[in-house]
C-alpha cells in the first residue's frame, strides 16, 4: 500500500498501527489489488482493502484492450461505490459491511469487513448440493431486498456482459443468426415487468462460506437493474457443467423461487411465473456474450446452444 492509502485505513478503523498485510488477489487487468491488512489495537483485528488503481497501460488477460472497455471498468468501480453508499445496507443477503470509501481522481480504495474473520473462511471451487442450494438462498434474498426499486447511481442494466456495454464483442461475434437476435434477446428481458438489482457478476467465485454453510457474496462493481434469471442463470452456468444444468434445471428452478416467495414480503406468482420464462432468454443472452468474447470457452456447449437455437427460433 501507498503511505496515502496506510493513512487513510488507520484513520477509518481508529487502529494505532498496521502489522502487516497479505495480498488476497490482483484486480482484473491490472486495475489494482485486494489486501488483507492485519491491524493492532483497533475494534477489528483485520480490513480488506480494495485499492483500484488506474493502469498507466492496459493488460487484459484475453486481448480486449480499448478505451470503451476502460471506460467500462471505471464506472463499474464507480458504481461499487454507490452501491456501498447507498445500497448495501438494504440486502436481505450476508455481504461485507464497508467502513469507509475514498474517490479519488485516478483510485478508489474501499475498507471492507474482513468476512474470513467473520466467520466466512471458506471458498469452494466445487458445491455439494446444499451448498448450492444455500447460494440459491442467497441470490433470492438478494433479489427480493431489491424488488422494483430503481438503480440510481447504478448501472441501469445490471450484468457484465449487457448488450449495451458490448459492442466489441457483439462485432466479433461470427454466430450470424445470434448476432442479429441479441438486440431482441436483450430487449425482452430488458421488458420484463418485474424487476430487482441484480448482482452482476453471481460466479461461485464471488461466494465464501462458513464451515456451518452459511454464505456471504461478494465483488458488486456490475450491480444494476434487471430480471433476476440473469443473476441465477450465470450463476449455474459457474457452477455446473452442461448435463448437470440441463438435469436439474427444473428443479433448481423450484429451489430459487421457494426461496424467493419466502424472502418476499408476500407471495408473487405473477412474477415467478414470468422470470421462469425468462430463464432461457437469460442463458441465451450470456451465451452471446461469451461466443463473442471467448469462442473456446469451456462454458460454451451443447444446452446453452441448444437453448439459444430455441430462442432464436421463436424470434
Amino acid at each position: 500500500m501507498t503511505e496515502k492509502v496506510e493513512h487513510f485505513v488507520l484513520e477509518s478503523t481508529g487502529a494505532k498501527a498496521i502489522s502487516h498485510s497479505e495480498l488476497i488477489q490482483e484486480l482484473w487487468s491490472s486495475y489494482g489489488r485486494i489486501l488483507r491488512v492485519h491491524l493492532i489495537e483497533a475494534d477489528h483485528p483485520s480490513v480488506v482493502v480494495k485499492h483500484v488503481q488506474w493502469p498507466t497501460k492496459q493488460n487484459h488477460p484475453r486481448g480486449w484492450n480499448s478505451n470503451f472497455g476502460h471506460q467500462r471498468k471505471l464506472k463499474s468501480y464507480q458504481v461499487e461505490s454507490h452501491w456501498y453508499q447507498d445500497y448495501s445496507k438494504l440486502s436481505k443477503a450476508r455481504l461485507p459491511e464497508c467502513y469507509a470509501l475514498k474517490n479519488d481522481k485516478d483510485e478508489v480504495v474501499f475498507v471492507l469487513e474482513d468476512l474470513k474473520e467473520a466467520g466466512f473462511s471458506l471458498t469452494k471451487n466445487r458445491l455439494t448440493w446444499s451448498e448450492f442450494e444455500a447460494c440459491l438462498a442467497w441470490l433470492a434474498k438478494f433479489h427480493a431486498s431489491y424488488m422494483g426499486l430503481k438503480p440510481d447511481g447504478l448501472w441501469e442494466n445490471g450484468s457484465y456482459w449487457h448488450l449495451e456495454t458490448r459492442p466489441d464483442e457483439l462485432a466479433a461475434l461470427d454466430d450470424q443468426d445470434l448476432k442479429a437476435a441479441a438486440a431482441m434477446i436483450d430487449n425482452k428481458l430488458n421488458s420484463a415487468q418485474y424487476k430487482c438489482l441484480l448482482h452482476g457478476d453471481a460466479k461461485l467465485a464471488n461466494f465464501c462460506f462458513s464451515p456451518e454453510g452459511e454464505v456471504a457474496g461478494l465483488d458488486f462493481q456490475y450491480v444494476g437493474g434487471g430480471c433476476g434469471m440473469k443473476d441465477l442463470a450465470y450463476f449455474v452456468g459457474s457452477v455446473f457443467y452442461e448435463e448437470d444444468c440441463e438435469k436439474l434445471e427444473r428443479k433448481i428452478l423450484d429451489r430459487y423461487f421457494h426461496y424467493l416467495q419466502k424472502a418476499l414480503s408476500r407471495a408473487n406468482p405473477e412474477l415467478e411465473a414470468e422470470w421462469r420464462s425468462l430463464y432461457h432468454w437469460a442463458w441465451a443472452d450470456f451465451h452471446r456474450f461469451l461466443k463473442g468474447w471467448s469462442p473456446g470457452h469451456w462454458k460454451l456447449n451443447s444446452y446453452s446452444e441448444r437453448i439459444t437455437r430455441e430462442i432464436i427460433q421463436s424470434l
